[in-house]
């Protein structure tokens, strides 16, 4: 269903991605510039296609993503876990980068950052749901959260930690009653325990301790200096001035700096210009408006809405330290966010009412005695040589005589 804001969507990604076409002409390694554009091109159009997917029907079709995403997540962090403590011959090669936990991923950070978004749909499942759809939501949380404690991702950290906060904020504020207000603080603050109580006794391993504490540091010998991560966005900066049309894709670390900038938004200057720059960040903008304008609303896939916004929050947090431009589970979350809010979905409250009576009526319908008329008499004739007589008159009725007056009463009146 492309509806209006999936149109508007698909004509800047078209925008997008033809300028990143165009600055891949600028770079010295054309091949290897043109092939990451085209990558992108691909999640462009994958983005546009599941949004139009969801707003058909919303509430199924978002679903239908969040248990994928819950069974990839568990998943991967299981091969994670497997690999980082060992658990089979030969599975650290396999799901171990840089000594830390990479799962079915290459990169140990772009894992943890991916393990943020199905744990925010299953925490959200085990705080709302009943015990039953609770309980494997829970033990696949704890699963995940692990996983990121193993991968030693600060940018995953950074993008849990501000989810997370969106997501308890919005979550409350949404409630429809005070009721489920006080029920909802209180599930957080026991899982909010429960997640300390995970990550101290992971941390109780003296190996796994030191490398956490290293990695807890808020800035590590490779971002100081010129040479550093924080260097390379100051000279990202310069390099977005001189070049209007841009460098093209995976030309700023060969050409001004040892390694990438490390921020989506300079990325995203650099890749595809000016024009490219600006139409990327006002997509991640408007998102964020229209996002929290519908938040707000009334609808059945409300919850769900409420949940996806506040990873696409978290993503848009840690893309200031990393390139996110080439994650594919951001622009899953995106389809969702722009899949729902362009569904034509009635409010929760009316679609409630039109169940409810709906019920009623088809109870009422079952209870009843119908009673069928008997039918009436046709005023026309079919006689036995298919000759019809038509407007057959009635049975005259006798008329009645009118009284004569009383003749005193005539008498007493002349």
């Amino acid at each position: 269903a492309f509806r209006r804001g999936i149109a508007a969507a698909f004509v800047s990604l078209s925008v997008l991605g033809a300028m990143g076409l165009l600055a891949s002409s600028q770079a010295y390694d054309f091949a290897g510039s043109l092939t990451h554009a085209s990558v992108s091109i691909y999640l462009y159009l994958a983005a546009i296609v599941f949004a139009a997917f969801i707003a058909l029907k919303p509430l199924s079709h978002t679903r239908l993503f969040v248990n994928g995403l819950l069974v990839a997540g568990t998943v991967s962090a299981i091969a994670g876990l497997v690999g980082y403590f060992a658990v089979v011959p030969g599975a650290d090669d396999l799901f171990v980068r840089f000594e830390r936990a990479a799962g079915t991923f290459k990169d140990p950070n772009v894992f943890g950052a991916f393990l943020v978004v199905p744990l925010l749909f299953a925490g959200h499942i085990a705080l709302t749901r009943s015990w039953r759809a609770a309980l494997p939501a829970t033990v696949a949380a704890a699963i995940m959260l692990l996983a990121i404690l193993m991968s030693f991702s600060r940018g995953a950290v950074l993008c849990l930690a501000v989810g997370g906060l969106a997501y308890a904020y919005l979550a409350f504020v949404t409630a429809p009653t005070h009721r489920q207000r006080l029920k909802f603080a209180l599930l957080v603050a026991g899982a909010t325990f429960g997640a300390i109580a995970i990550v101290s006794s992971a941390l109780q391993n003296p190996d796994i301790g030191d490398v956490f504490t290293d990695r807890a540091q808020l800035f590590q010998s490779y971002d100081e200096g010129p040479e550093g991560r924080f260097g390379g966005q100051f000279k990202a900066m310069a390099a977005i001035l001189d070049h209007p049309l841009g460098l093209g894709a995976l030309e700023f670390a060969p050409r001004l700096h040892p390694e990438d900038p490390h921020n989506v938004y300079l990325a995203m200057f650099l890749n595809a210009g000016w024009v490219g720059g600006f139409v990327y960040l006002g997509l991640v903008l408007a998102t964020l408006f229209l996002g929290l304008r519908h938040v707000l609303r009334r609808t059945a896939h409300q919850d769900l809405f409420v949940v996806a916004y506040a990873a696409f929050i978290g993503l848009v947090a840690v893309g200031l330290l990393v390139d996110t431009d080439h994650w594919r589970h951001f622009y899953i979350v995106v389809a969702m966010l722009w899949g729902m809010m362009a569904a034509r979905q009635r409010p929760a409250q009316e679609l409630k009412r039109a169940r409810s009576r709906s019920r009623t009526r088809g109870n009422r319908i079952r209870s009843r005695i119908v009673k069928a008329a008997a039918p009436r008499r046709r005023a026309t004739i079919k006689g036995p040589a298919r000759r019809r007589i038509r407007n057959v008159p009635p049975i005259p009725r006798r008329r009645r005589e009118l009284n004569p007056r009383r003749p005193e009463r005539i008498a007493h009146t002349a």
